[in-house]
């Protein structure tokens, strides 16, 4: 099984001063489920490259044995230093996408081009599309161009 994590580049928790991200054990928790499972991983996000943790899921109050794990992975903590460009990224090349939760995605995946048309992609090919806590904001978007109501109700 193929799995795509995409991740959010967006670091500014809205005008608030503030840094955001992704959520640390929301990208780690499912990571070692799919590893463990056997699942090929890779990770992408808008700018590739390392994507912005928001620094409030690294509080030890926040801390599990599955973040201390990736912290420790030297593989994931590589494959996280350089994440592959979303753009790139072709539906046809995996079995599921998966989206990790922090407060980023809200800004940029949820009008994020390739990931609209990502999600449109997978929903369109009977594939499965997972979000966790805030990354259902970029569904928003991701709505069939001439839907009936009935078809949009996936949600």
């Amino acid at each position: 099984m193929k799995v795509l994590m995409v991740l959010t580049s967006h670091d500014k928790l809205g005008n608030t001063g503030r840094k955001t991200g992704f959520w640390l054990e929301e990208l780690a928790a499912p990571y070692y489920v799919f590893k463990d499972a056997g699942a090929e991983i890779t990770l992408a996000s808008p700018k590739g490259g390392r994507p912005p943790l928001d620094p409030k899921s690294e509080d030890p109050s926040f801390q599990t044995d599955i973040t201390r794990r990736f912290e420790k992975d030297a593989d994931a903590e590589a494959q996280l230093e350089k994440t592959l460009r979303l753009d790139s990224m072709k539906q046809e090349n995996y079995d599921t996408v998966f989206y990790p939760g922090g407060h980023g995605p809200m800004w940029d995946l949820a009008e994020d081009k390739s990931s609209i048309k990502l999600i449109e992609s997978f929903l369109a090919a009977g594939k499965f599309v997972a979000l966790v806590c805030t990354p259902p904001a970029c569904c928003a978007m991701s709505r069939p161009r001439e839907a009936s109501p009935s078809s949009t109700a996936r949600t």
